[in-house]
C-alpha cells in the first residue's frame, strides 16, 4: 500500500471515529451538531481533538468533583500577604503569580483599567485561593476567573453601555436593532415619554432614515455618577447631519439615566439638538 493510501485510511478512521463519537453524544447528551458546507469543511483531526476534549470535559464534569483554587496549585507557600510588598515591588509580584496560576491553567482576568495589580494580587491569595471550582482538567484548557464577576465596576460598565450601546448606536448610519441595556418600557427619548423599546427603536430609525449619513466626530466630557439604585451618565457630542444638498453640523449635551432592580437598565436618553 502506497503512502498516499495510508494517509487516507488514516483519514478515513478519523471520519469514522468522530461521527462515532458525535452519534455518542446525541445519545448520551442529546447534542444536535449541523452540517458544514464542503468547501469549509472541517479538518478531521481538529473535529477529532475538539470532539474527545468535550467527551473528557462531560465526563470529568458530571463527576462534580469540587477543589479549592488554593489545592489545584498545589498550596504553595512562597506568595507574600499584599501588605508585605512595597508599591515599587508589586507590579513583579502580580507578574510572578499570574505566571503560576496560568502554569496551573488557571486565568484572572479583569475587564475594568480602573483596578490596580495590587488589587488582583490581593483578591487572587485572599480570596480566589479559597474559591471552590469544578475539579476539571483537561490538556491544553483553561480555567477562567473573571475580576469583574465578583466586584463589578459600575461606573466603568455604565459608561461603556451608555456611550458604546447607546448614544454611539443613536448617532450613527446603521439602524439600530438592538439596544441590549434598555428597559423593555416606559422609556423616555427627549420629549417623548411612556415608550415601548420598539417605538424607542422607531423614532431612531426614522430620525436616521432622514439622513444619507450620520457621522459621529466624537463624545467628549464624560461623567457617571451613581446615587443608590440611579445612575447618569452625561456628555458632549458633535455629529454630521449628511443632506443630499448640505451637511449640518450638530453639537450639544447627551444625558443617558439608568436604574437598577436587581441590574442596570436604561430608560431615558436625551440628547440636546436631536429632533427624532
Amino acid at each position: 500500500m502506497n503512502e498516499d493510501s495510508i494517509q487516507l485510511s488514516d483519514k478515513e478512521n478519523l471520519k469514522a471515529e468522530n461521527e462515532f463519537l458525535k452519534m455518542k453524544f446525541m445519545l448520551e447528551q442529546g447534542a444536535e451538531f449541523g452540517t458544514i458546507k464542503s468547501d469549509s469543511e472541517l479538518p478531521a483531526r481538529v473535529e477529532n481533538d475538539f470532539l474527545n476534549y468535550i467527551m473528557a470535559y462531560e465526563k470529568q464534569a458530571a463527576e462534580r468533583k469540587m477543589i479549592k483554587v488554593f489545592d489545584r496549585i498545589e498550596r504553595p507557600t512562597h506568595f507574600k500577604p499584599v501588605a508585605e510588598i512595597q508599591d515599587n515591588e508589586i507590579d513583579t509580584a502580580w507578574n510572578e503569580l499570574d505566571t503560576y496560576l496560568n502554569k496551573y491553567h488557571i486565568d484572572l482576568a479583569v475587564c475594568s483599567p480602573n483596578r490596580s495589580n495590587r488589587e488582583l494580587y490581593r483578591f487572587a491569595t485572599e480570596e480566589l485561593f479559597n474559591y471552590e471550582m469544578n475539579d476539571i482538567f483537561i490538556p491544553g484548557g483553561m480555567t477562567c476567573f473573571t475580576y469583574d464577576e465578583f466586584y463589578p465596576d459600575h461606573i466603568y460598565d455604565n459608561t461603556r453601555y451608555a456611550t458604546d450601546d447607546c448614544i454611539k448606536q443613536i448617532l450613527e448610519k446603521d439602524p439600530v436593532t438592538l439596544l441590549p441595556w434598555m428597559r423593555k418600557e416606559n422609556l423616555q427619548l427627549n420629549t417623548y415619554c411612556s415608550l415601548t423599546e420598539e417605538k424607542f427603536k422607531e423614532l431612531i430609525n426614522r430620525f436616521k432614515d432622514a439622513y444619507e449619513d450620520i457621522k459621529l466626530s466624537d463624545l467628549t466630557n464624560i461623567n457617571c455618577v451613581i446615587d443608590n439604585n440611579n445612575c447618569q451618565v452625561k456628555g458632549m457630542y458633535d455629529v454630521t447631519l449628511v443632506l443630499p444638498s448640505e451637511e449640518v453640523n450638530a453639537k450639544g449635551s447627551w444625558l443617558v439615566e439608568f436604574d437598577n432592580y436587581g441590574f442596570w437598565e436604561i430608560y431615558n436618553v436625551q440628547i440636546e439638538g436631536i429632533n427624532f
